[in-house]
């Protein structure tokens, strides 16, 4: 017995030093595995598309650089269109007839578009809700031969390598029916480009920082009030979200640090020959739930 228990202890240590053993593998096993997930975690993706919302801010930086919006704002009686139901009726089926002919067209002409009419669809657009109504939106109007060949450069040259390394079979495969590719004429033809950049902060007179609350989603909804408005004039576009091109083309067209792009929009008439993919849209019952 006394053999025994002089053995006790080393075999406290051997299962001791085992149980390390194991656990060491096991976390070895697992952090390369984290690594492993992170390298598959899509870590071209620009990063100008993150909405830094939710990052919480330094004190100094809230107490030194930042300041927040003015306390008081004037409220005015409201008043409203108040339209019969049958009115509402017509109105709304007349509006979606409207949008459902938006298509994405690739195939731009060259036609001149009137100036004033890309002010008032920008006009439009900008009368988006924001986050604490901070307007986080910057339209960029580009008509410049030169700058839209530079456009079309920079976007092209980052969409090769997207289609051929970054994106993976799937993605560049379910593309296919659609008949789309790195090759970006209508950089060139549409007689005007709109890059839609979203402020992650703003600049205040005195030199202070703004906070700007939700300001990917806020300028989404721009986006989208924007696509309505050219659709109700009879010009046509297709959404385009240059991967890996915000920092080259924020540079470019001379915009600040605090601006990333979110979307371009080649903007103008469909060419006579224009084609786009016959699809269908999914019926109500798919999109809707009713509770």
């Amino acid at each position: 017995m006394a053999f025994f228990s002089s053995l006790t202890p080393v075999f406290i240590a051997i299962i001791c030093v085992l149980i390390g053993v194991i656990l060491k593998k096991t976390n070895g096993e697992k952090g390369k595995h984290d690594i492993k997930r992170k390298l598959q975690s899509r870590p071209w993706v620009d990063e100008d598309l993150k909405d830094g919302t939710d990052q919480p801010l330094e004190e100094e930086e809230v107490d030194e650089e930042w300041q927040g919006l003015e306390e008081n704002v004037a409220h005015v009686p409201f008043t409203a269109e108040r339209y019969t139901e049958a009115e509402m009726i017509k109105r709304s089926q007349t509006f979606y007839e409207l949008l459902n002919k938006r298509r994405s067209v690739r195939f731009l002409s060259d036609e001149p578009v009137p100036r004033e009419v890309i002010n008032n669809v920008i006009r439009t657009a900008g009368t988006s809700p924001s986050g604490a109504h901070t307007e986080p939106w910057t339209f960029v109007v580009v008509q410049d031969p030169y700058l839209k060949q530079r456009i079309r450069e920079i976007v092209e040259e980052e969409e090769e390598i997207n289609y051929k390394k970054r994106m993976g079979d799937r993605w560049v495969n379910d593309l296919k029916r659609l008949r789309t590719n790195w090759i970006k004429e209508y950089l060139d033809t549409a007689p005007y480009l709109i890059l839609i950049f979203k402020q992650v902060y703003g600049q205040l007179p005195n030199g202070k920082k703004k906070t700007h609350y939700y300001n990917e989603i806020s300028v989404s909804i721009a986006c989208g009030i924007l696509l309505a408005a050219l659709q109700n004039v009879g010009l046509y576009t297709v959404t385009s979200t240059p991967l890996n091109c915000g920092p080259q083309l924020r540079v470019l067209l001379q915009r600040p640090a605090n601006e990333k792009l979110l979307l371009l929009l080649p903007v103008g008439y469909p060419k006579k020959d224009a084609t786009v993919p016959a699809l269908t849209r999914k019926p109500l019952e798919d999109i809707m739930v009713v509770m």
